[in-house]
């Protein structure tokens, strides 16, 4: 088994915990680097099947200094890779944002307050630098009054800001197509995405595999490179009431597969 992770705290715990797991390799990767990856490590042997798990992991939202949650207060950073890159609290500093902040958080958290919620943020870092999560959940608070029961005013803002700084959606669409290249015929994707964002780009992607060119509908001979390359397997599947009992995060969850076909 070959397993990828792009947190460095991710691989380091699993490193420790499976030292003794001959069978096991953990490798410091995010998904779009999967061929690369697979071309060093699996040595030729084929690959029987990939499973993605999508989007934020338990332990980085319990540890407030990761800065992925508005449950407690940490430096908002929000990186799933904390080697490399721009954090949140430096993204969203920069000047004349509002136009890329309002984009942002309406298209990647849906949230239907995104003006006015840049707009706050604006207002705000023009007073001082937005370094915190609990300064950010509060500014976002204050501009947004209503919210589901149950769920936090800055809930659709956090996951927006994480979605970005991380290029989520990006590292889906290159994992997913790099996940079809290596697999061998017969292999299986599976993927589990944890909001609608995410299983949109998945069933989208399985979909368009497992389908016909429309351009040659109705012919009498389909050539090989129209043809299907996937077919999924069943329906997508949700946690049931004794999973979610368990795992309360898991109710969020979708799982889709789907197998290559020989070529």
């Amino acid at each position: 088994m070959l397993a990828l992770d792009r947190d460095p705290e991710a691989v380091a715990y699993g490193q420790s915990r499976f030292k003794d797991e001959l069978r096991l390799e953990i490798v410091h990767a995010a998904f779009a680097d999967l061929r690369p990856v697979v071309r060093e490590h699996a040595r030729g042997r084929p690959v029987r099947g990939v499973l993605f798990d999508l989007g934020v992991s338990s332990p980085q939202l319990d540890e407030a200094a990761r800065g992925f949650s508005f449950q407690g207060d940490g430096p908002l950073d929000m990186r799933m890779d904390t080697s490399c890159g721009e954090t949140a609290a430096g993204w969203q500093s920069w000047t004349n944002l509002r136009p890329i902040q309002t984009k942002v958080i309406e298209e990647f958290g849906e949230e239907r307050f995104a003006r006015r919620v840049a707009q706050a943020i604006e207002a705000s870092r023009r007073e001082t630098p937005i370094t915190r999560t609990a300064q950010l959940a509060a500014i976002v608070g204050s501009a947004v009054r209503t919210r589901e029961p149950g769920k936090n005013p800055a809930t659709r803002t956090f996951q927006a800001l994480r979605m970005h700084v991380n290029d989520e959606l990006g590292q889906i669409e290159r994992g997913l197509a790099a996940a079809f290249d290596v697999l061998a015929p017969g292999g299986r994707l599976a993927v589990i995405s944890f909001h609608s964002l995410e299983d949109r780009l998945v069933k989208r992607f399985f979909r368009a595999k497992a389908s016909e060119d429309p351009m040659y509908a109705g012919l009498p001979e389909i050539p090989a490179h129209a043809r299907a390359t996937m077919h999924l397997v069943g329906k997508k599947r949700r946690a049931d009431s004794a999973e979610i009992a368990r795992n309360p995060r898991s109710r969020s969850a979708t799982l889709r597969v789907a197998e290559k076909l020989a070529s």
